[in-house]
């Protein structure tokens, strides 16, 4: 119960960033009630502001508060992945062998989509089949892993940790004039200005919040400075193996031992792990270097959302 506490606390605390970029929400890790309702629908269709995207939110909505038949009934006027995806999981309650089925037909025609095997994972674990649906998750993982989908597979794959990944947090707030601009603009204003550092750090963790790690990696691999390596290593955070993290922050932490970024990202990425004694001390670390900077004011964020949980 602690550990799930701690993942609560991390969760709610990770949630409210204040870097200034709006650009994805996170889907909540679900879990199955004894096989009761309708599996998950886990779409995200990103900043996508088309008419179809428009309708798939809507469809979506509507599915997730139980009016299945009304979603399936948008779902079916589109023949992307998506809407198929939405199409027969919205037949669950009539019929789940049926809506089984399809999904697995679907799986079957598209071995490389992440969305189709996270959903089909989904659809066999709701059925009782926890081994072949951890098999499609794998999958999901592996098939598109510069995609949101994918990591939604790596939390099915790894419930005992925080849902999501860490984020990279700038030492510098984000430009006021994105405040002003719609999430499409907000993400087209931080490609266009990611030719400094500055601006490719900011672009990057626009790409994580979307869910696109890999594409923040290589953005964050163009970056110099302390604050490049450790945006490096935060992104190449795998719950699988987080040493690919540790192994270089670690040094970091050791060489550059006062500065604020790596003391706070090393307490954000500990908190991942629920190390949270160890985080806390780095969080104060970090605050302790600045209380008034944008990672200060965030350490202190984290520090009273833990405040209580406990520690390891």
């Amino acid at each position: 119960m602690r550990r799930y506490a701690i993942t609560a606390a991390v969760a709610l605390a990770a949630a409210g960033l204040t870097v200034g970029l709006t650009l994805a929400t996170r889907t909540p890790t679900p879990h199955r009630e004894a096989q009761l309702g309708s599996p998950p629908l886990l779409l995200d269709l990103g900043v996508r502001t088309d008419p179809e995207a428009v309708a798939l939110r809507r469809a979506s909505s509507l599915y997730d508060a139980g009016k299945a038949q009304a979603a399936g009934v948008i779902f079916e006027r589109y023949r992307s992945v998506e809407a198929q995806v939405g199409a027969a999981l919205a037949a669950w309650r009539r019929s789940p062998r049926t809506s089984l089925s399809e999904i697995s037909d679907l799986a079957g025609e598209h071995p490389r989509s992440s969305l189709v095997q996270l959903e089909y994972g989904l659809a066999l674990f709701w059925r009782g089949d926890d081994a072949a649906a951890a098999d499609a998750w794998r999958t999901a993982r592996r098939a598109q892993p510069d995609t949101p989908y994918a990591l939604r597979a790596e939390d099915l794959l790894h419930p005992n940790f925080p849902r999501g990944l860490p984020t990279f947090v700038p030492s510098f707030p984000s430009p006021p004039a994105l405040a002003k601009l719609s999430p499409p603009k907000q993400l087209a204003y931080l490609r266009a200005h990611a030719t400094d550092d500055r601006g490719r750090l900011l672009y990057g963790v626009a790409l994580q919040r979307l869910g696109r790690q890999l594409s923040a990696l290589r953005q964050f691999e163009r970056v110099g400075g302390v604050e490049g390596r450790v945006a490096v290593a935060v992104a190449r955070f795998d719950k699988g193996d987080p040493s690919r993290t540790f192994s270089q922050l670690g040094p970091l932490a050791k060489r550059y031992a006062r500065n604020q970024s790596v003391r706070f990202h090393l307490g954000l990425c500990l908190l991942w792990l629920g190390s949270v004694k160890k985080a806390e001390q780095e969080l104060r670390l970090a605050r302790a270097a600045g209380a008034r900077t944008t990672l200060g004011l965030e350490a202190q964020r984290f520090l009273e959302r833990l405040r209580g949980v406990g520690t390891r």
